[in-house]
């Protein structure tokens, strides 16, 4: 009953089967299945399903309170017997940003779950901010200063940021000398809801300078801005690491490099727990040891010319 316990609880949080069954890693007609079988071993209906929404009957809120109850009781129970075996084990949603989930957090998740084998990592990769708590996720991966109150947050490591262009975009437009030359071009910004990227903060002899830059078109996925940037079609705020190869072979010039972009911390953020799951725990360690050097400021070679 438990499996179907979790099924049910999902999605009367999720307020859908559908979302219940993506967050659990099973298809629709599976989470649908394991419903109706609670709902049979339980001898009544819990769940009022309609075209558009869930809605609990008042069996299905008395039986929603006590199923958390011990999915939670359930979850304590395995903490507590990983922290006294020190061996952290089960399933562990994760989340990233794409850029920084591809090229840093995916490629040593493998070394993680060597160091780990009972752990199974569920990573997803976008740059929109997600919900933790109604995506289901156990820990996130963001650049960001974050404050909430409702959130553990750690600090992985300051991830330093450049400003470059392509040869032939600077040959056409002019290389800025200052800060406010960028007002007058074209910058690319990654858009989404919440997204802060329309205002570029950078350091200066008199301090931080923060601009409202604009561009003509935009995009909610970073690595397209890079690929802009590439065939010449404007100005990117980009971490070193994402860029620093381009930056290496001359595809991508350095603008502004006596005003550097201020770093975006690179933190972890995961909800409060009274006992936060030994799986959690070693995962931000993992984390925090392996980051720093990867996001950390290249050695980079004069660049070259466009030809």
């Amino acid at each position: 009953m438990l499996n179907e316990m979790k099924v049910f609880v999902a999605a009367v949080e999720l307020q859908s089967i559908s979302a219940a069954a993506r967050s659990l890693r099973l298809s629709a007609a599976a989470a649908s299945h394991r419903v109706l079988q609670l709902e049979a071993q339980l001898g009544t209906r819990l769940l009022n399903r309609t075209t558009r929404r869930l809605q609990m009957t008042e069996a299905g809120r008395i039986f929603y309170d006590h199923a958390r109850e011990v999915l939670e009781s359930v979850v304590r129970a395995e903490t507590s017997v990983a922290n006294i075996t020190g061996v952290p084990f089960g399933s562990l949603r994760v989340t990233a940003p794409l850029g920084l989930g591809r090229s840093v957090i995916g490629p040593i998740i493998p070394q993680f779950v060597q160091l780990h084998p009972k752990i199974e990592v569920r990573l997803q990769l976008t740059d929109h901010l997600v919900d933790l708590l109604s995506e289901s996720v156990d820990i996130a991966v963001r650049m960001a200063t974050l404050s909430d109150s409702s959130f553990i947050v750690r600090k992985l490591a300051e991830c330093p940021r450049v400003l470059c262009a392509a040869s032939c975009y600077l040959d056409r437009h002019g290389h800025p000398t200052t800060p406010e030359e960028l007002l007058d071009h074209n910058c690319l910004l990654l858009r989404f809801p919440g997204s802060t990227q329309s205002h570029w903060t950078l350091e200066g002899e008199d301090g931080p300078l923060t601009l409202p830059v604009r561009g003509r078109f935009d995009a909610d996925d970073g690595d397209v801005l890079t690929d802009w940037a590439l065939q010449g079609e404007g100005i990117v705020l980009k971490p070193y690491w994402e860029v620093a190869e381009h930056i290496r072979n001359g595809t991508l010039q350095i603008v502004l490099p006596d005003f550097e972009p201020t770093p975006v911390n690179l933190v972890l953020l995961y909800p409060h727990r009274q006992l936060l799951p030994a799986n959690v725990r070693a995962f931000a360690d993992f984390l925090i040891e392996k980051t720093k050097m990867l996001v950390e400021k290249p050695e980079l070679r004069p660049v070259k010319a466009c030809v």
